[in-house]
This record gives structure tokens, sequence and C-alpha cells, in this order.
């Protein structure tokens, strides 16, 4: 039974309508997620089991709502079926992580996501047909372990094996025109684009000059972006 003062099916309804995101799990990650979505413009739906939670969010989404995502009525009453995007960032209680992502294949939700805290349990959201399962807490490691060990200021990895690096100019790109580097033949990255004196990023091309104090994204194979990102 969804228990709420600020609940109105009328309003949840109107939410899916829009460019919105329904958020089921409000805990550390979800409530992140849902703060930088709102950030962005996107209206969303926040659904938590626990009062004092929804409680401190109240006014901070765009709606928030107590209620018990593995009930099938409730998810109903929210309007859940009627949004585009539904993420499960159930963390803690895999059960009900793994209910609640059924219920959702079940009612047809097009685009879930799908917060999994374990090989294991993001195996059982794949077989049950999840179409995004996502590891972030496994993921931040990795990505906090290429910047620990490199010289990168940020790295992201596109997949397994590929991967954009933020970094400081080193000795081949200083000074020279990037044309005249020969970086995908020699070093197997190319440089997307630049940042001058804290102003806009600029896409880069063959006439660009990197100088010093200018800050670069460097793409390319996971390990060769990386490797590149440590030369000086």
């Amino acid at each position: 039974m969804v228990r709420s003062r600020t609940f109105s099916t009328a309003r949840a309804s109107r939410i899916a309508e829009a460019d919105s995101v329904a958020v089921i799990g409000l805990g550390r990650f979800g409530q992140a997620l849902a703060l930088e979505l709102m950030a962005t413009g996107t209206e969303v739906l926040g659904i938590d089991a626990r009062e004092d939670i929804v409680q401190g969010l109240n006014g901070e989404l765009t709606q928030v709502v107590r209620a018990d995502s593995t009930k099938e009525e409730a998810l109903r009453q929210l309007a859940v079926d009627g949004f585009d995007r539904v993420v499960v960032a159930i963390g803690t209680d895999i059960q009900s992580s793994i209910l609640t992502a059924s219920l959702l294949l079940r009612m047809g939700v097009p685009q879930i996501w799908a917060k999994a805290v374990s090989d294991a349990h993001g195996q059982i959201l794949t077989q049950l047909g999840v179409p995004h399962v996502i590891y972030p807490e496994h993921d931040m490691g990795r990505r906090v372990a290429h910047l620990v060990r490199g010289a990168a200021l940020d790295y992201i990895e596109v997949d397994s094996e590929y991967a954009i690096v933020k970094m400081q100019p080193n000795s081949v790109l200083l000074g020279r025109r990037l044309g005249d580097t020969n970086l995908r033949q020699a070093h197997g990255v190319t440089v997307m684009a630049v940042q001058r004196g804290g102003q806009s990023w600029c896409n880069a091309d063959a006439d660009t000059v990197v100088e010093e104090g200018d800050t670069v994204l460097v793409a390319g194979p996971t390990r060769k972006a990386e490797g590149f990102g440590q030369l000086r």
C-alpha cells in the first residue's frame, strides 16, 4: 500500500508523460542519481520504503513517495508503468531489487536500469531480462584505480577495451600541430578536445596546437590511452 502525504496518482501520471525518470530506492546512489537528474531538468519520481528518506527529500524531487516497490498494486498506483525510464537503485535488499525489476518487466516498462551489488546479483537481473545492469561500486573502483596509478586528471572507461583520459599535455603534444604528432600511428590514441585557460572545451583537429597549461581529452584503447597519459 502506498503511504505518503505527498502522494497523488494524477500527479504521478503527469510526471510520467514528461521528460521524466522514476528512481526506486533512494539510498546514497539513488539520491545522487535523482538529484543530478533534477539538476539537468529531468522530472523525477522518487520511491523508497523508508519514511525518513522520503521526508528528507521532500521538495528536492518533483515527487517523492513512500511505497513498497515489491507490490505491483503500489507501482501501478504510482503510474510507474507510464514511465519510459525507471531506475532500480535498491542495493541493500537484493530480494527487493530482483522482485521490483521482475514486476517492472512484467508491467512492460521499456527502459530499466538496475543497480547490482555483486556479480551474482547482476547475473540474476540479466537473466530476468533487465536491459541495463549497472555496477556503480565496481565501476567506480576501476575508475579510481586508473586515476591512482596514472597521471590522468579524470578517466572514463567507455567499455572494457576503450577509454577517454583527461590529462595535462605531455612533451609529445606541447607546441606542435596535432596533425604533425603522428599520434594514432605512434601511440594508438587521438586527442578529441582541448580546454585552454579554464574556458569551454573545443574540438581538436589537425591544426590545433596544444600549449602549456592546456587540458586535453585523449581517447583510445584502454592500455594505450592510459600509457599515453603517463608519458611526460
